[in-house]
Order: C-alpha cells, then sequence, then structure tokens
C-alpha cells in the first residue's frame, strides 16, 4: 500500500470504494455543496493516528466505478443537481494503487439546497467539524428563501395599513435624507410617494392601495408590529465594559421603551458604538462630520449586519461591545460565502430594500467592497484582523473586530500561514513509497 502524508480535515474526505462508491459519497456531495465545497478521495483510508494509505484500488475498477459516479450524479431522483463537469474529477495512479479525486464546488445560492434521494427535508446535509449532518427544516427553508432574485424585505404587507409605521423614526430618517442630499429628486415627493421610492411601501395586486412592504415595517414599524409578520425578529445591544458586571448597558427591540425598529436601533447604537473610539471624531446626531475610516468601517459593519440578517431566523440580531472587541451577529448564512465576503465585489444582500434605504443616506457600500474596506481600516490601524465566522444549526454569521494590536509575525509563522491558505486550494495528493 501507498502511505499518505496529508490528513483528512473538515474540507477533504477519503472513502475506500474497493466494493464500489459507497453511499455515504453522496451524503458528502451534498453537504459540501451546501457548505463551502470540499475534496472527496476514493481509494483511501485513514490509519489511526489521522494519515491516510491507499486501499489498492486496482486500475481496471476505475472506469466501472466512474460510470457509476456519472450515471448516478446526472440521476435527478439520486442528486437533485450536478455541480461538476469532466475537469472536477481526478486520476492518480502510484505503482498499483488508482486514487479517484473528486473536487465538490460550493452551490450557488440559486441551487441550494442539494440534495439527495429526491427527498429535500430528509437528504440536504451539511459539513461540520464531525463530518456530514442532516439539515433541519428550518435550515432548508432558509436555503429555498435565498433561491430568489427577490428578497424577503420586497413583500408587500396586503392586510396592514400604512398608518401603521411609525411616523417618528420615518421623519428622522427623511429630514437626514434632506439633510444629506438636499438636491435630490424624491426631496419634492409627499410622504406617501416618498414611501414607495425608498421600497418602504407599495400598491398591493390584492386592493389597489397603499401598503408597507416588509422592509418599510422593519424600517419604520413599531416592534408589537413587527413580530407579527417576523416572530422570530429580535435587536438586542449588550455593552460588557466592566467584565464584573453582566453588561453595562443594554438596548432591546422588545423593551417597550422604543419604537424597536431597525432605523431607531441603527443610530442608537452606532452612537454608543463610536464613543469610545480612541480616534478624532465629531458627530453631529450620528452623521458624518470630521469623519473617520473607524467611523466608517464601523457604520459599514453595522448596515452589513441589519442588511444582511435573516429575520425569518432565530435568535435574532446581536451587537456586543466589550473593552477590547465589537461582536456584530446575524441570523443566516452568508449568501455569497465568508471567503467571497472578505474578498469583495460581489453584492448579494439578503434584503435589498433595506440596503436601498441605508444608502439612500450614505450608510453602507452596493458594490461589495463594504467588508474589504473594513479589513483595509484595521489593517492601516495595525488592529488584529477582523473574523468572519459562519454556525450552521441555527444558521448565524458573526464578524468580530478586535481593538488589540498585531504582534510582529516570524518568517517561519508566515510560511505556516501560506501552508495554511494553501488547503483551500486545489492540491493533488503528496505520496510517498
Amino acid at each position: 500500500k501507498v502511505q499518505l502524508i496529508i490528513k483528512k480535515d473538515n474540507r477533504r474526505e477519503v472513502k475506500k470504494a474497493n466494493g464500489g462508491l459507497p453511499s455515504s459519497l453522496w451524503e458528502t456531495y451534498s453537504a459540501f455543496a451546501n457548505c463551502y465545497g470540499g475534496v472527496i478521495i476514493l481509494g483511501v483510508a485513514e490509519n489511526k493516528d489521522g494519515t491516510w494509505r491507499t486501499t489498492g484500488l486496482k486500475s481496471t475498477d476505475r472506469d466501472k466505478l466512474l460510470k457509476h459516479f456519472w450515471d448516478t450524479i446526472n440521476n435527478r431522483k439520486k442528486v437533485n443537481v450536478n455541480l461538476l463537469s469532466d475537469q472536477d474529477v481526478e486520476i492518480y495512479e502510484k505503482d498499483e494503487d488508482t486514487i479517484i479525486v473528486i473536487y465538490v464546488p460550493m452551490a450557488n445560492r440559486e441551487q441550494k439546497p442539494v440534495y439527495i434521494n429526491d427527498d429535500i427535508f430528509g437528504g440536504t446535509f451539511r459539513r461540520n467539524h464531525e463530518g456530514d449532518y442532516h439539515c433541519t427544516k428550518l435550515q432548508v427553508k432558509a436555503m429555498l428563501r435565498d433561491q430568489t432574485d427577490n428578497t424577503m424585505d420586497m413583500d408587500v404587507l396586503d392586510d396592514v395599513p400604512i398608518s401603521d409605521l411609525n411616523y417618528e423614526p420615518f421623519r428622522d430618517y427623511r429630514n437626514r435624507h434632506r439633510a444629506l442630499k438636499p438636491a435630490h429628486p424624491f426631496g419634492r415627493l409627499n410622504d406617501s410617494e416618498y414611501l414607495r421610492s425608498i421600497g418602504a411601501a407599495a400598491i398591493s395586486n390584492i386592493d389597489k392601495c397603499l401598503h408597507p412592504t416588509a422592509a418599510g415595517m422593519l424600517m419604520f414599524g413599531d416592534e408589537y408590529n413587527i413580530v407579527r409578520h417576523f416572530p422570530e425578529y429580535f435587536l438586542d445591544y449588550r455593552e460588557i465594559l466592566d467584565p464584573t458586571i453582566r453588561w453595562t448597558d443594554r438596548l432591546q427591540s422588545s423593551s417597550g421603551e422604543w419604537s424597536g425598529n431597525i432605523c431607531d436601533f441603527y443610530f442608537r447604537v452606532y452612537n454608543k458604538l463610536v464613543k469610545d473610539i480612541k480616534v478624532p471624531f465629531k458627530t453631529i446626531d450620528g452623521n458624518r462630520i470630521d469623519d473617520t475610516p473607524v467611523h466608517e468601517a464601523l457604520r459599514e459593519a453595522l448596515a452589513n449586519c441589519l442588511i444582511n440578517a435573516d429575520f425569518y431566523g432565530v435568535r435574532g440580531i446581536v451587537v456586543r461591545k466589550e473593552a477590547d472587541r465589537i461582536v456584530f451577529e446575524n441570523p443566516g448564512y452568508s449568501r455569497t460565502g465568508k471567503q467571497q465576503m472578505k474578498k469583495g465585489g460581489i453584492s448579494d444582500p439578503r434584503n435589498k430594500v433595506l440596503m436601498k434605504m441605508f444608502n439612500l443616506i450614505n450608510i453602507g457600500e452596493r458594490a461589495g467592497s463594504g467588508v474589504p474596506n473594513i479589513f483595509n481600516t484595521w489593517e492601516d490601524q495595525g488592529w488584529v484582523e477582523p473574523v468572519i465566522e459562519e454556525q450552521f444549526d441555527p444558521d448565524r454569521t458573526l464578524l468580530i473586530l478586535s481593538f488589540d494590536k498585531k504582534q510582529a509575525i516570524k518568517n517561519s509563522d508566515k510560511k505556516q500561514a501560506i501552508k495554511t491558505s494553501d488547503k483551500n486550494k486545489r492540491i493533488n495528493p503528496v505520496i510517498k513509497n
């Protein structure tokens, strides 16, 4: 047998395949496709110490295995979508051992969920540190919601009168827009026309009357009305600056002491976030005056958290300000994937209308450059690189901004960092006799 010097990890899975294609291959295919992709390696087994060995798969078995694989992956009763092409399957031979390497890409949101056995709820899998696991119905439904081009905040609430919107935050928003862009054409519109133009209201196809959209309700509604349409809706700001105290400040949408909507939450929380930032700044009612890149980055991070939240997801939005870091946490996985999110260039918000409304008052980026700008700002300040973390079951996305200074990186550490990054690239299995 041939000894392999690379080890199994969360993005690579080895399977023997000596007696034919293992049935677990398709669970792993679904799991990789619904997460970040991965590599399935046939003809290899794992030793007790975590290293790999070839299993003696013969070249005479290769064509039979490949035909069975392609026949199965193109069978819609077995796999609902084939993400692979010929270039995604490679063959390696060493002495008399054959290895088949299958590169599974991450599915686009339009293709998810990728499931098997013609069973969308029972046959959808994801990947975690322990291996493949069944997705819950909530996770599958979240993927289905994300398939469409129309985002959830575009829905017209046909049974809700326009009077259910809270006029105060709407007035404050409009005054802010007018102050920032006095020549904007929306400034001449009456309130009803203005609400339609920014996407907060729309004419219903049912009664031909003006009703709030989901975005309008989230942005300008009262919490007790919002939860009628989004039962899991919850906004939570926690300030924990003294470790001996559970929290030094807290703001919750369900307290009944304020409107509880996104517009009010954003400006209340933003002002709390920046009050202790030790950089030169000046603000008037949250408007950018003598702005700094750090303030812009914090606005972007908070807006990004709200814009990309799945408001049907559980646990709500949580913003935690600690002595040495700020954590932004929202329900829902990243629609573009966290690597693309960090790289930027692609904008695919979960709530397009909310993004438009923030953009109109100069908050947020439309070009997918917001998160890269946050990373660049943190690098310019000499702070530890931000961390994007995704959690599944339930689906949540975290952005962690630390104010700790970076330590000098040794050359050996740099080499190790390069090796780690290479794990996500296609690497031919390294073998030795």
